[in-house]
C-alpha cells in the first residue's frame, strides 16, 4: 500500500517576486508581537499586580511585595515562555525541512513521549536528579524516539507514514509511563501534571539552567541553515553541492532532540508549537524571497513558536479565573490549537494514497478456517479459566462450581463475585472493539483505520470523564450515554471532514489523530481541574481498567455486541463488497452512502460501550482485523468471528496479565493492550513502506 501525501501544487503566478525588504519587515513586525504578547503576560496573574506595578518592580520604585511577584514569578514565567517557544519552533522548522516532511515536530516524531518515559523511568528509581542531568536523561529519551520514528517512516518517504509511527509509538511510550504513575505514585508524584506542560516557573533558576543548553542548540541549527536550504533541493543535488547528507540529517535531528529536551526539562512537553509555527511562517517564503531561506525562516518560526506559547497563556488567563489559570496548565491550549492545526492541514494535502483493498485477495479452504476458529476458541476457553481462578487470591475449579450452584464460602463468593465481572468484561470489550475496527477497516477501506487512531475512542473517553469528574455518582447507564455522545460527536467530525474523497486513507488518518489529540488535551484540562480524588479514578478508568465493574456496568456493550454480531453477520456479504471499491457495490445496485453510515454508527455505539465498560483500550480494533484477515483471508463470513476471538483473547490476557503479574498491584488492561499493539502497528508501517 502507499502512503504519500503532499502538499497543494501552488498555482504558477505571474506577478514578481516581492523584494527582500519585505522579511526584515515581517520579523521586525514579529518581534513587536512578541513584545507586546510579553507585557500583557507579565501584567497577568492572581496577585492585583497591575501595569503600573510591573514598570515600578522593573525600575526598582514598586512595594517590596509586588517587586517579589514580578520578579520571582511573573518575569520567570513570561522568560521560560519565549525560551520554549523559541526552541520548538526552530526545532520543528529544522524537522521538516531535513525530512521534507510539513508534519515533522517534536510532538509527531515522538520526543516529548520518549521524554516523559525517561523521567518516568528516573523518578520511578526514586533518585533525585539535578535540572541539569534531568535535561540530559530527557534529551536522551526524546532522541531515540525520535530515531525510531525516522527509522520506520523514512525521511521523505510521506507525510502520513511518519505521523503514524511518531503517534503508535507515543501511545505506547505514554501507556508505559502511565504504568509507572500508577505503580510509583509517590515517587512520579507531580509528572503527570507536569506532562501537560505548563510555563510557570519559581524563580529564574530553572531558566537559567536551561538557556546555555538551548542557546547551543539555536546556534547550531543556524550554523546548519546553509546545508539545510541544500538537503531541501534533494539528496543528489546536496551531495552534488559537496553537502555531506547523512551526518547533516544526524546533526540537525540531535540539536532539533537538544532544544526539545530543554524545552521539555525546563516547561513539560508544550504540544503542538513545533508543528504550527513552521506551518505559519511556510506561507511567507511564497510572498518573500527571504524566508525560503532557513537563515531567515529558523528565526522567523522561533519568533512564531514564541508568539504561540505566550499567546496561548495570556489566552488561558484572559478565558479563566485567576485561581483557575494557575493549576491549567499552558500545554493544554497549544494542543488545542495543534490539534485544529493537524485537521486543517489534513484537509489540505493532496491525498495519493488509493482507498482499495489492503490486502490481496485469498481464500483459504474451510478446513483452515474450521481449525482457526477452534484453535482460538480453545485459547479463550483457556485464558477465561485462568482469569477466573489466578489472581490476588487463587481458586480452584470446585470452588467455581461451588460458586455457581451458590454453595461457596463468603470469602469465595466475595472473589468470585468481583472477580468474574472483571472477566466478562474484558471479553465483551476486547470483542466489541475488534467488531468495531472490522466495521470501519471494511466501510473506509484503510487498513490502519480503528477506532483510537481515528478519535472515536477519545470522543468516548471525554463524554465519560466529564460526566465521571463533574457527577462522580452517575451510573452506568450514565457512562455508557456520556460515552456514546462523546464518541458519536467525535465520529461525525472525523468521517465528515474526511468523507470529501471517498474517505481517502491519508486524510482520514490524519484527522482522526487531530481529533484525538484535541480530545486528550480537552481530558487532561478536566483532570488537572477536578478534585483529586475524582482525579485517580479518571486515571485508573482512562488506563482501561476492569477494576470494580459490576454486572449491570456489562449490559450496555453486552446488548451492543449482540446486535452487531447480528447486523455483520446478516449483512456479510455487503462488508465484503464496500470493502472492495467504489465501482462494484453502484454495479450490483448497492446503496453505499445508507449503508455506510450504518455501519459507521454501528462502529460508534460498539466503540463507546466498551469505552463505559472497560476504559480505553488502544490497538485491538486494529490487530484483531488484520490477524483475522491474516488467518482466515477476506471474506467478512470468516473475518468478523475470527477478529471477535483474537479481540476477546486478546483483552482478557491484558487484563489477567495487568493484574497478576505485579500483584497486589495492577496495571489496565488498555496500557497492556497499547504496550502490545504498538509493535504490531508499526510493523504494519514498515511491511507497507516494502
Amino acid at each position: 500500500m502507499a502512503v504519500t501525501a503532499t502538499e497543494p501544487a501552488a498555482r504558477p503566478s505571474t506577478k514578481a517576486p516581492a523584494p527582500r525588504s519585505g522579511a526584515a519587515a515581517v520579523t521586525a513586525g514579529l518581534v513587536l508581537l512578541v513584545a507586546a504578547l510579553a507585557v500583557v503576560d507579565i501584567a497577568q496573574g492572581t496577585a492585583a499586580v497591575g501595569p503600573s506595578e510591573v514598570f515600578k518592580a522593573l525600575t526598582g520604585q514598586a512595594d517590596p511585595d509586588d517587586a517579589s511577584v514580578v520578579i520571582a514569578s511573573r518575569l520567570p514565567r513570561m522568560t521560560a515562555g519565549l525560551l520554549v517557544g523559541a526552541a520548538l519552533g526552530m526545532a520543528g522548522a529544522v524537522l521538516q525541512a531535513v525530512s521534507r516532511n510539513v508534519l515533522a515536530s517534536p510532538d509527531t516524531l515522538a520526543v516529548n513521549a520518549g521524554s516523559y518515559l525517561a523521567l518516568g523511568l528516573a523518578g520511578a528509581t526514586g533518585v533525585s536528579l539535578p535540572m541539569i542531568a534531568s535535561s540530559g536523561v530527557a534529551f536522551l529519551g526524546g532522541l531515540l524516539a525520535a530515531a525510531v520514528v525516522l527509522g520506520l517512516s523514512g525521511l521523505g518517504a510521506g507525510t502520513v507514514r511518519l505521523v503514524l509511527a511518531g503517534t503508535a509509538l507515543m501511545l505506547g511510550l505514554n501507556s508505559m509511563t502511565e504504568g509507572l504513575l500508577l505503580l510509583f505514585p509517590e515517587q512520579t508524584e507531580g509528572l503527570y501534571q507536569w506532562n501537560q506542560g505548563s510555563i510557570a516557573q519559581n524563580g529564574f533558576d530553572g531558566v537559567l539552567q536551561m538557556l546555555p543548553i538551548a542557546l547551543v542548540g539555536l546556534a547550531g541549527l543556524m550554523l546548519t541553515a546553509r546545508r539545510v536550504d541544500a538537503l531541501a533541493l534533494g539528496d543528489d543535488a546536496a551531495r552534488g553541492l559537496g553537502v555531506p547528507v547523512r551526518a547533516t540529517r544526524v546533526t540537525v535531528v540531535v540539536l532539533a532532540a537538544l532544544l526539545s529536551a530543554a524545552a521539555v526539562t525546563l516547561a513539560g512537553p508544550i504540544g503542538f508549537v513545533g508543528l504550527c509555527a513552521p506551518a505559519l511562517v511556510r506561507p511567507l517564503s511564497r510572498r518573500f524571497r527571504g524566508f525560503a531561506r532557513s537563515r531567515v525562516s529558523m528565526p522567523a518560526a522561533a519568533l512564531t513558536g514564541m508568539a504561540l506559547v505566550l499567546g496561548s497563556d495570556v489566552l488561558l488567563r484572559s478565558l479563566i479565573k485567576d485561581d483557575l489559570s494557575v493549576a491549567v496548565p499552558t500545554g493544554v491550549v497549544t494542543s488545542l490549537v495543534g490539534a485544529v492545526f493537524l485537521v486543517a492541514m489534513a484537509l489540505r494535502l493532496r491525498d495519493t494514497a488509493g482507498s482499495g483493498a489492503p490486502d490481496r485477495l485469498r481464500i483459504p479452504s474451510r478446513t483452515v478456517f474450521l481449525a482457526t476458529v477452534a484453535a482460538l476458541t480453545a485459547v479463550l476457553v483457556g485464558l477465561v479459566i485462568a482469569a477466573v481462578l489466578v489472581g490476588d487470591s487463587k481458586l480452584l475449579l470446585g470452588d467455581v462450581v461451588n460458586w455457581a450452584q451458590g454453595n461457596a464460602g463468603r470469602t469465595v463468593s466475595f472473589v468470585l463475585d468481583t472477580r468474574v465481572p472483571r472477566v466478562l468484561a474484558a471479553l465483551c470489550a476486547g470483542a466489541a472493539l475488534a467488531l468495531a475496527g472490522t466495521l470501519v477497516q471494511a466501510v473506509t477501506r484503510n487498513p490502519l483505520a480503528e477506532p483510537s487512531v481515528l478519535g472515536v475512542t477519545g470522543g468516548g473517553a471525554l463524554g465519560a470523564v466529564i460526566l465521571v469528574t463533574t457527577a462522580p455518582v452517575a451510573g452506568t447507564w450514565g457512562v455508557a450515554g456520556a460515552a456514546f455522545a462523546g464518541s458519536g460527536l467525535a465520529a461525525a467530525l472525523v468521517f465528515g471532514l474526511a468523507a470529501r474523497g471517498g474517505f481517502q486513507q491519508n486524510r482520514l488518518v490524519l484527522v482522526g489523530i487531530g481529533v484525538a489529540a484535541a480530545t486528550t488535551a480537552l481530558i487532561s484540562l478536566l483532570i488537572v481541574l477536578t478534585d483529586p480524588f475524582n482525579a485517580t479514578k479518571a486515571l485508573t478508568w482512562l488506563s482501561g481498567s476492569t477494576y470494580g465493574r459490576t454486572m449491570p456496568d456489562i449490559a450496555p456493550v453486552a446488548g451492543a455486541l449482540a446486535i452487531g454480531i447480528v447486523v455483520a453477520v446478516a449483512r456479510r456479504t455487503e462488508l465484503d463488497l464496500v470493502s472492495l471499491d467504489e465501482d462494484t457495490p453502484r454495479l450490483l445496485g448497492l446503496r453505499l452512502a445508507p449503508g455506510r453510515l450504518g455501519f459507521l454508527v454501528l462502529s460508534v455505539v460498539l466503540t463507546s460501550t466498551a469505552v463505559a465498560c472497560a476504559g480505553t483500550i488502544a490497538f485491538v480494533g486494529l490487530v484483531a482485523p488484520h490477524a483475522a484477515r491474516a488467518l482466515v483471508g477476506r471474506r467478512h463470513a470468516r473475518v468478523v468471528p475470527v477478529a471477535i476471538l483474537l479481540g476477546a483473547s486478546l483483552v482478557c490476557a491484558a487484563d489477567l496479565i495487568g493484574r497478576t503479574v505485579i500483584a497486589p498491584a495492577q496495571l489496565g488492561a488498555g496500557l497492556m493492550t497499547a504496550i502490545i499493539g504498538t509493535p504490531y502497528f508499526l510493523y504494519l508501517l514498515v511491511r507497507s513502506r516494502r
